[in-house]
């Protein structure tokens, strides 16, 4: 009997090891990428930079993937670091004759600084049902979740040059 409470407390610690482990540390807000056109009155308007992290935390929550924040990362940060960043978000039409919107993101997955995945995502949205009772960010913030959802999802196994979301 002693042996097997043993080897089950063994067990639990190595689990509990591979839960840190599985712990992945993004930034938040999310930065945009220093080479976008992102109109001004995106970045001014719209909390797409907050609203990202949040919806890949979620996402991952989900699949059994812990998540942290920083205010910034870097490769050589220990453990998992998600380093991502919106490269691009349009925002074009408007309740009255449709909205047209998009958000383009890219991101590299590092474990203890060795990279061990990367993508590139994008998602467009005309704002579903009720568009046209919908401002032009909250559309946007829909392009976001689902990139987080696609970000979350690829978690899990994190592949090289991986295409999320539209991209597909």
């Amino acid at each position: 009997m002693r042996k097997f409470i043993f080897a089950a407390s063994l067990l639990l610690a190595a689990a509990g090891i591979a839960q840190a482990a599985d712990t992945v540390t993004l930034p938040n807000p999310v930065p945009y990428a220093a080479d976008n056109d992102i109109a001004g009155n995106i970045k001014r308007e719209c909390k797409i930079t907050e609203q990202l992290p949040d919806f890949i935390a979620q996402a991952a929550k989900a699949h059994g993937i812990d998540t942290t924040f920083a205010d910034s990362v870097n490769p050589q940060m220990p453990g998992r670091v998600l380093d991502v960043e919106i490269t691009d978000a349009v925002s074009e039409g408007n309740a009255w004759i449709g909205h047209h919107k998009s958000t383009s993101v890219r991101g590299k997955l590092y474990q203890d600084g060795k990279l061990i995945g990367s993508f590139r995502g994008k998602r467009y949205s005309m704002g579903g049902m009720f568009a046209g009772y919908k401002g032009s960010c909250s559309v946007l913030g829909r392009t976001v979740e689902a990139l987080g959802k696609d970000i979350g999802t690829w978690l899990v196994t994190p592949t090289m040059d991986a295409d999320l979301g539209d991209l597909k």
